[in-house]
């Protein structure tokens, strides 16, 4: 049975998040995070479903009415009862792959990042998910330490992420480089990885995820970080990233086009000051639309300017995320695409 990875701009059923807990680590900044959502599941819903993983019956009824309140449709919005650990439906969230052309979901082990967090609910929610009827197609289970944030494909059978994430001993200790690549290969029915050496992000949990740094736009169209500062202490990791990504070729040998994001200023942590890890290539495409982190910043006009020209025909629609990055991750991070033929009908 022929297999592929899907990309993201596949038509897509829903957007999955995972609505965070009061006792999640988000406590503090609850009230901030859950405006963002809401502003994410607005946005979405003009264009599919969303899927939400609530914490218990009560956030349940809560969100229902709070979502009847702004507007959403009630039949886009399928509120699921899960526990969760944290928020990032990207990488506890399940991998889409096509058996022919019929959707199947993959779901991996998530450990919190290399065990950085706690994550045991985490991990268990995909499959909490599919026992409680959410999903129309099936869901095949694995033991290999894998998230959805550092691998990106073009749906060609090409697979980009970075070393420092794949190949981090706490992740798949046991997997050298060809071991893993012939993983991927079995599992996501890709033919090659494009591997990058060089890029990460200060303040960024995940050791380097590929949606933090470079992203496609389309099989030919790779929307990358670029730091413009030679002064950031980031400038040498991204300015050899950038001549890595310039070197790269599609499987057709030629270039790939290349699509600067600006950088915006440096972000830090009102508490203690650290560097947060603002992003503008963390976007998340949907049906018909792109949703842009923001972050209040003078760059972000020239990066919805960049993003719409990468994605005509799509709405180019900014969501600001200074909250986000709080926790260490942006927009893409909180969330996952869900293919068509893969949601359940709704009662």
């Amino acid at each position: 049975m022929a297999h592929r990875l899907l990309p993201e701009w596949h038509p897509q059923d829903a957007v999955q998040l995972t609505w965070p807990g009061a006792d999640s680590d988000w406590a503090p900044l609850l009230e901030r995070i859950e405006a963002t959502l809401e502003a994410m599941v607005v946005a979405i819903a003009r264009y599919q479903a969303v899927l939400i993983a609530v914490p218990d019956a009560a956030a349940r009824r809560h969100l229902a009415r709070r979502f009847a309140c702004l507007g959403v449709d009630a039949a886009r919005l399928r509120l699921m009862v899960a526990p969760s650990d944290d928020t990032w439906a990207r990488d506890h969230g399940p991998i889409a792959v096509a058996d022919d052309s019929a959707p199947r979901l993959l779901d991996y082990v998530f450990t919190g990042w290399g065990g950085k967090y706690e994550a045991a609910r985490d991990n268990t929610l995909t499959r909490r998910l599919a026992a409680a009827g959410a999903f129309a197609c099936s869901v095949t289970s694995s033991e290999l330490v894998l998230e959805g944030g550092a691998i990106e494909t073009d749906g060609e059978g090409t697979l980009l992420t970075t070393e420092a994430c794949l190949l981090n001993p706490n992740r798949n200790p046991e997997l050298d480089r060809a071991a893993m690549e012939a993983r991927l290969k079995q599992d996501l029915g890709i033919s090659r990885v494009l591997w990058l050496t060089h890029g990460h992000l200060e303040g960024d949990d995940t050791d380097s995820h590929i949606d933090t740094l470079v992203r496609f736009c389309d099989p030919a169209t790779l929307a990358y970080v670029r730091c413009d500062d030679p002064s950031d202490p980031h400038y040498p990791a991204l300015a050899a990233m950038e001549a890595e990504l310039k070197a790269l070729r599609r499987a057709d040998g030629e270039a790939y086009r290349l699509v600067p994001l600006p950088w915006p200023r440096a972000c830090h942590d009102p508490v203690d000051g650290h560097r947060l890890p603002a992003t503008y290539a963390n976007f998340l495409i949907i049906n018909g639309a792109v949703l842009v982190p923001t972050y209040g910043d003078a760059a972000d006009t020239r990066a919805l300017s960049a993003l719409a020209g990468a994605f005509p025909g799509r709405d180019i629609i900014p969501i600001d995320c200074l909250s986000v990055i709080r926790q260490h991750g942006s927009l893409h991070c909180l969330t996952m695409q869900l293919p068509a033929g893969s949601l359940a009908s709704y009662n």
